[in-house]
């Protein structure tokens, strides 16, 4: 077989299996084809309860006409047991309190996932000490996606 008869072959073989991933599943109905599925919007970081006495601080993750990346607000106060809900509204980001950026803290929590649905939210709960901590968005701190959290 000449080299054009097998790149002709191996072209086939992969343009069958591209259709065979594509295909499969149950045929369209009346009810399926009317109206488009939405995607359910999932936390990603799990919902997490504040403890007794604490609350849920919202933070914003916006990405805005301009094309700033920002968090909103990117700086507040929490308390130890409180809860910082990150919601995506808009572009792609998530939250990371970097050990580098905070020398000497100890139990920060890992970066969240990169949210990319608008409405998806990653909950990080305050299980660490008093203190001033910075965190970022990990695709855009160089574009100014920082933040600063003060521990009470």
């Amino acid at each position: 077989m000449n080299a054009h008869a097998r790149l002709g072959l191996l072209l086939s073989f992969v343009g069958l299996a591209a259709v065979a991933a594509c295909g499969g599943g149950e045929p369209a109905t009346a009810d399926s084809a009317a109206a488009p599925a939405t995607p359910a919007v999932a936390p990603a970081g799990g919902p997490q309860t504040p403890d007794a006495g604490g609350k849920v601080i919202a933070v914003n993750m916006v990405t805005d006409d301009q094309g700033n990346n920002v968090f909103i607000p990117a700086d507040f106060s929490a308390s130890k047991g409180d809860v910082i809900r990150f919601t995506l509204v808009q572009g792609v980001h998530n939250a990371h309190f970097l050990p580098d950026s905070n020398p000497g803290a100890v139990g920060l929590p890992p970066a969240t996932d990169l949210l990319q649905l608008p409405g998806q939210t990653s909950d990080v709960k305050v299980t660490w000490g008093p203190g001033h901590y910075f965190y970022q968005c990990d695709p855009h701190a160089l574009l100014g996606m920082v933040g600063h959290l003060t521990v009470q």
